[in-house]
């Protein structure tokens, strides 16, 4: 059962969020699935090109006890399922507070500011880490995304930011479940030289930047290919 592990904390991360995308008196989010899906996989193809490219470095790797034994490029059947279930879970809830709770939104000028902020930051923290490689590029890239935000001053920011502090309490649990809080060895293990040593929990404190970059271009992506193919999400509008 051990080698379920990993598998299993994927398949019950997405379970209840995709069952509740079924539900038709209120948000029916399953219907959207076109786009949706469309923009994980999108998002999820660099994302899982940038993890085969660390793990084949080890920057991090993956402990056998705790997996199937499937493995392509290296990299184990369980963590492309994780770029695939684990967003659309954390997407969702993103969409269900934007549906339920439509008035919790930040001003443009708070989120501006904010944008600016985490930018300069998180630029400092990439430029000042450039021998570690996992600290450069995960802060660097959300500096990046930073940057466009406040070129292009998307809308959705504004609840993003809100919903991203609730998307990170079952992150925090799941990521911690793979790093070895719960279990005897961890399922994902680092190379600390290839980054700060600051943990969460047991998870790297770039984890966290790495999940916002990832979650949050996927609503971009996810609304641009909806307002493309002349899908509107009443549910948010």
């Amino acid at each position: 059962m051990q080698h379920y592990y990993y598998l299993l904390l994927d398949v019950f991360s997405f379970l209840i969020p995709f069952l509740f995308s079924f539900e038709r008196k209120r948000m029916h989010f399953i219907q959207y699935w076109k786009p949706f899906f469309s923009a994980i996989l999108i998002v999820g193809l660099f994302f899982i090109a940038w993890d085969i490219w660390f793990t084949h470095l080890g920057v991090w790797g993956f402990n056998d006890d705790y997996l199937i034994g499937v493995r392509i490029a290296e990299m184990p059947l369980e963590e492309y399922l994780f770029f695939l279930l684990i967003p659309y879970a954390s997407v969702f809830i993103h969409y269900a507070l934007e549906y339920f709770l439509p008035k919790v939104v930040l001003s443009k000028s708070v989120s501006q500011y904010i944008s600016l902020f985490l930018f300069v930051l998180s630029s400092v923290v990439a430029i000042s880490n450039t021998d570690k490689i996992y600290t450069f590029t995960a802060f660097g890239i959300f500096a990046l995304l930073l940057m466009l935000q406040i070129i292009f001053r998307w809308k959705y920011a504004s609840r993003f930011y809100i919903s991203f502090l609730v998307i990170y309490i079952p992150f925090y649990f799941v990521n911690n479940a793979l790093t070895g809080n719960y279990s005897v060895k961890p399922v994902v293990f680092y190379d600390n030289a290839e980054n700060l040593g600051i943990r969460v929990g047991t998870m790297p404190l770039e984890d966290s930047f790495y999940c916002f970059a990832l979650l949050y271009g996927i609503v971009l992506v996810f609304e641009y290919l909806k307002k493309k193919w002349q899908n509107p999400l009443t549910m948010i509008e």
